[in-house]
């Protein structure tokens, strides 16, 4: 099948990768993927990862057979030619005393694109039936391959437990960045966003919110801080910006980070900083994938004006190579 691999740190299309197995779930044709922050950084050498890359999409089921076993989801809906979203984590299902969040944090879980799991630049992608959510009718394909970002935004919340009165500064106004910043507007709290470039921060404006150039964030000023760069140097800028006692969300991965493995720049950390003021670091990853679908499907949430282009998966590389240029949004593939 077609598909876009990645082996020793170059990302090709291959007209002749193979099928996912059929021990790894249900079949489905991918209708669209979403290039990610960490796809370019699996590009670079973070993970370590070889295989098809690609962890954002909506997709359509295809095997009939396997669906009409299937219970029904919970939205009623019928699974047969279902459109769905995945979530990305595949736990090993041999955990002797599995927790809710098994899936996520199982140390031998797989990752679809990401860590052992073939992901969904591809024609087809197999996921287990647990792991997928139906799309409603009415929500566009461009809108559906938003859930997964969408979902790790909503997690700023969850992680953070940010409040209404809290004064919070978004590090980073990109793909993911512009998606936590509508999210975070949504709870009420006093929000700012760090924009470098003024396309990004005139979409800020058009959704009321308040861009402020790198360089104009006052030092420790706000409650909480989200890093969302997608490079080392927006810790250092989120850790300027809280308060003694402020908590710094994190939400980039690297290459590589100060004492790790891989290619690419270190993370200069102001430990003192840390300990002398009291500042929580906190990780934050993958996100409630039915929360963010109900905010797509309402029209609460619309990351439609987040498209910068759509290419063919045969074009896959000018795709990667456009989505690493400064300033661009959101690119898409189209198997």
């Amino acid at each position: 099948m077609k598909a876009v691999w990645l082996s020793q740190g170059k990302a090709a299309f291959r007209p002749d990768a193979p099928e996912p197995p059929f021990r790894e779930g249900l079949a489905m044709k991918v209708l669209l993927a979403g290039v990610c922050g960490t796809d370019l950084q699996l590009v670079r050498g973070y993970a370590g990862f070889e295989g098809i890359l690609g962890h954002e999409f909506v997709a359509q089921l295809e095997d009939q057979g396997e669906v009409a076993e299937l219970p029904r989801p919970a939205s009623g809906l019928s699974w047969k030619r279902r459109r769905v979203v995945g979530e990305i984590n595949v736990p090993c299902q041999d955990c002797p005393q599995p927790s809710p969040d098994c899936a996520r944090h199982c140390p031998s879980r797989t990752v679809t694109g990401i860590r052992g799991r073939g992901g969904a630049f591809a024609e087809r992608l197999r996921l287990p039936a647990c792991n997928l959510h139906p799309v409603d009718d009415r929500l566009s394909d461009e809108a559906a391959v938003f859930c997964e970002p969408l979902a790790a935004a909503l997690q700023v919340q969850e992680t953070g437990c940010i409040s209404a009165h809290e004064s919070v500064l978004v590090v980073g106004a990109g793909r993911l960045g512009q998606l936590i910043a509508r999210v975070l507007l949504d709870s009420g709290c006093r929000l700012q966003v760090s924009a470098k470039h003024a396309s990004q921060a005139l979409l800020l404006s058009r959704h009321g919110i308040q861009p402020l150039a790198p360089e104009a964030v006052p030092g420790r000023s706000y409650e909480v801080a989200v890093e969302a760069t997608g490079s080392p140097e927006g810790l250092a800028a989120a850790l300027h910006a809280v308060k003694p006692r402020g908590r710094v969300i994190l939400k980039s991965t690297y290459a590589q980070v100060s004492g790790g493995a891989g290619a690419g720049p270190a993370a200069a950390i102001d430990f003192s900083r840390i300990v002398v003021d009291e500042i929580q670091l906190l990780g934050s990853r993958c996100g409630p994938f039915a929360a963010a679908l109900r905010l797509l499907e309402s029209g609460r949430i619309d990351p439609r004006d987040l498209i910068d282009e759509v290419f063919p998966l045969e074009e896959a590389q000018e795709a990667l190579r456009k989505a690493a240029q400064a300033g661009v949004l959101k690119v898409l593939l189209r198997p």
